[in-house]
This record gives structure tokens, C-alpha cells and sequence, in this order.
């Protein structure tokens, strides 16, 4: 188990700072430290008041720390001083303290600075040179290199100048640009780019102590830094993803969302195939599409076609009964992934769904029934997402939600050249979808409409 040591402040509502840290580490198989710097009031609308931890006792939590246990990775928060700064760079230099991740907590969430002009100066001159990483947003990177960083090639610009002052790589978080969520990564030769969803949950506290305590992490663990940045990326967005709804402000993001997606897969399938054996013993085989048919279930805060649960080898038919060959796994299919993403972006508890056949009178029928029903036209699709393979159904079923204005029993759309006509039942649970698809199929709906 590798030691990671966190240098920064204490956070008394828990979300973000050494608590933050701490719990990231740990559900990351880390043995995480601490030595604080300041001591925090604070909540999830503000911060009340803020102590700074004296310079001699930060020191020697550092020295009882390093000078016993040793350390296999660091990071530093928010230092409050320029003396604290100055301080922790000479225990990081004494200790040969390796490799550090400089999380450069300048600016907050609002834009208010946190740092006075001279301990911002020591964190230029004193801190950086010793980072192995550094990690600012758009604000503090504008802090950095001078002038303003609001899109990807100012980002670059500035990417290089913070270079100059001496971190090995230095990785410039995304968070406040506008569309997706894109990180950049130089190392003094080239760029790589490392992009997520944006999520809409406003509990984000903490994000940027969380990533770097999980960039840190991964980096002692012995992941090169692309790697290590593009699963801490993978860490943040799962953890925003999952953010939890507490207080009256930006409440904290989920650091348990890591491990609730290794215990919640056993629970995905088990409920996907008990939906599964549901439906093979009802006959509804007619209702499976010429493409064959696929029903998935998501795992909850889903980032990608890989949390997402469905059929191998897809649901197909023999005469009136439905027939799969394997049982569910994850990963079999990103088509209908897509569509439970989609859906999913809008309503996170919107995680199953289930291709079947359309008709004109099928649809009818489910008017008739007084199910909310959404289409997308494909002669609308864009080219440059009709150019990405897999892209279609994500922004179809994207594009008539957002038509709709809220989540729909079903989506579908009449095809095209070479393109099946096909419906998608969306639901909470692949029990709910399967029930509206046998209501489908066994003549409820169809004896309403005669």
C-alpha cells in the first residue's frame, strides 16, 4: 500500500481540503497523511473564518510524518501564507518529498482570491519548481501566467508559461469552459487533451482537492501521468456525477461513488436478467426489430458504454418467443448504452431501456394508452456527428428529450436509407421497461386501440 501525504487545510463540512483528501486516497487503496495548514468554518455557502496553523508546528507535522513513515506521493492544498509556503517547500526539498502534486488553491469557486500578492509570488518562485504536476483551473492558471484563460488555445498559451516556472507537467482543469469538460496536459514538448460529459449536478464542492488527491494517488501507485490523469478524471467526473445533495449551497462531491460502482455492478445484472427471464416467457417475440433487439440497465452515475449493462449477441426471436444466447454483461452494447446515457444526462434515475420493432399502429397504440412518446428525425443529424461512429442514437435520443421537455415512456424515429425504423422504451428500471414492452405485446394495448 503506498503513502500519500496531503498538505493542506482542514475543512470542517467534510467536502473538500484534508478531509477530502483523505477519503479519496483511501478509496483509491492509499494510506493517506495529513499535515494541516489552516483550520476552516465552513459549509456549502461559504467559508466563515479561517485559522492558519502556525509555521513550526506545520513543519513538524511534516518531520513526525516523513521522518517515521517516509512517503511515496504528496500533495499540497491551500497554504494560506506566503511563510507557510514558503515553510512546506523547504520540508518538500529536506525530505526529497516525490512525486508532488501542486494544487496552486488560489482563486475560489466565486473568483475571490485566497492568497495574498506575496504568498501567490512564493508559490511561483518557491513551489512550483518542485512539482512533479501542477493543477490549476482557469483562474488560477489566468493568476499564473498573467493574462486571461478562457479557451482551449489560451489555455495552451498559458500552459506553456506556467511550464517555464518549473513543473515537470502542468495539467490545466477545464471545469469553466463552456460544453464539455476539457483538461489539458504539457510536458513541455506536446498537449493532450482529457474530456468528460459536463454534468449538470451542482455539488461540486471540493473538486479540485478531490482530483488532485486522486491524481497523487494514482501517480505513487506507479501510473505514468497520462494515465494517471486520465483515470483521476475518470475518478472526478463519477464523484460529481454522484454528488451529494447536502446543505443549502454547492453540497460535496460523492468520493464514495468510486467504490459504489464495483459494489453496485452484481446488483445491475442481477436485476437485468431477472427482467431478462420476465420477458423470454412472454410472447412478444413480434415486437423484436429485423436488427434484433437489446434491454440495458445502467450502473448509477454511469460515465460510459461500459457501466452500462445489456445482452451479448443482442435479444432476437423464434416465431412468437424472444431468445438471447448469453447472460448479461457489461460493455455488450453501445447502442443501446447510448440511449440509456442520453436519457440518463437528463435524469440520472432514468438507467434501462429496450429496443422494439416499429409500426405506425404500434405507435398509435401507445398514444391511445396515454404514453409519452418523443421522436428525433435522422435526415437532422448533424454530419460531424453522423461522421462519429456509435454518435447517432446519443444525440437522437438527446435531441427529442430536450423536444419533449421532460423524459418520455419512448423514443423513436422512422429511419432512413439503409437504417431500421425502431422504438426505445426508456424506464427507471429494466422491470419498468420490460412491463410497458409486454403491455406492448400482449394485446392490452392493442384491444384499446380496436
Amino acid at each position: 500500500m503506498k503513502k500519500i501525504l496531503t498538505i493542506a487545510g482542514s475543512d470542517s463540512g467534510g467536502g473538500a481540503g484534508i478531509q477530502a483528501d483523505l477519503k479519496t486516497i483511501t478509496v483509491l487503496g492509499g494510506y493517506g497523511m495529513s499535515a494541516i495548514t489552516a483550520l476552516t468554518a465552513q459549509n456549502t455557502v461559504g467559508v466563515q473564518a479561517v485559522h492558519p496553523v502556525p509555521v513550526d508546528f506545520i513543519r513538524m507535522q511534516m518531520e513526525s510524518v516523513l521522518s517515521d513513515y517516509g512517503a511515496d506521493g504528496a500533495k499540497t492544498g491551500m497554504l494560506a501564507t506566503s511563510e507557510i509556503v514558503t515553510a512546506v517547500a523547504q520540508e518538500i526539498k529536506r525530505f526529497d518529498l516525490k512525486p508532488l502534486v501542486v494544487d496552486p488553491v488560489m482563486v475560489a469557486k466565486g473568483g475571490d482570491l485566497l492568497l495574498s500578492r506575496k504568498a501567490r509570488s512564493t508559490v511561483r518562485e518557491v513551489l512550483l519548481p518542485l512539482a512533479h504536476v501542477v493543477t490549476p483551473n482557469l483562474p488560477e492558471a489566468a493568476e499564473l501566467c498573467g493574462f486571461p484563460v478562457k479557451d482551449l488555445e489560451a489555455m495552451k498559451q498559458a500552459a506553456r508559461k506556467i511550464h517555464g516556472l518549473g513543473p515537470r507537467y502542468v495539467l490545466i482543469k477545464g471545469g469553466h469552459l463552456e460544453g464539455r469538460a476539457v483538461d489539458l496536459l504539457f510536458d513541455g514538448n506536446g498537449f493532450l487533451t482529457f474530456e468528460a460529459p459536463r454534468l449538470g449536478n451542482r455539488n461540486t464542492h471540493g473538486t479540485g482537492c478531490t482530483f488532485s488527491a486522486a491524481l497523487a494517488t494514482l501517480l505513487a501507485q506507479g501510473f505514468s501521468v497520462p494515465e494517471a490523469t486520465e483515470r483521476a478524471k475518470g475518478f472526478i467526473t463519477r464523484a460529481i456525477a454522484l454528488g451529494l445533495d447536502f446543505g443549502r449551497g454547492h453540497g460535496p462531491t460523492n468520493h464514495y461513488a468510486h467504490v459504489l460502482r464495483f459494489r453496485e455492478r452484481e446488483e445491475v445484472l442481477v436485476r437485468l436478467k431477472e427482467a431478462l427471464d420476465t420477458i423470454l416467457h412472454e410472447p412478444v417475440g413480434d415486437l423484436i426489430p429485423e436488427i434484433r433487439s437489446n434491454l440495458g440497465y445502467a450502473l448509477p452515475g454511469a460515465l460510459g458504454p461500459e457501466e452500462v449493462a445489456a445482452i451479448p449477441g443482442r435479444i432476437s426471436q423464434v416465431g412468437e418467443w424472444p431468445v438471447v444466447c448469453r447472460d448479461p454483461a457489461f460493455g455488450a452494447s453501445r447502442h443501446i448504452a447510448k440511449v440509456i446515457l442520453a436519457a440518463m444526462r437528463h435524469d440520472p434515475e432514468m438507467r434501462s431501456a429496450m429496443a422494439v420493432r416499429f409500426t405506425e399502429e404500434l405507435l398509435q397504440v401507445c398514444r391511445n394508452q396515454g404514453m409519452k412518446v418523443a421522436s428525433f428525425d435522422r435526415a437532422q443529424e448533424p454530419r460531424e456527428v453522423k461522421e462519429r461512429e456509435g454518435s447517432t442514437l446519443e444525440w437522437g435520443t438527446g435531441r427529442a428529450i430536450e423536444a419533449f421537455g421532460r423524459i418520455p415512456d419512448l423514443v423513436y424515429d422512422r429511419g432512413e436509407v439503409g437504417k431500421e425504423p425502431v422504438i426505445r422504451v426508456l424506464g427507471r428500471t429494466p422491470a419498468e421497461v420490460v412491463a410497458k414492452v409486454i403491455k406492448l405485446g400482449t394485446g392490452d394495448l392493442v384491444s384499446t386501440a380496436d
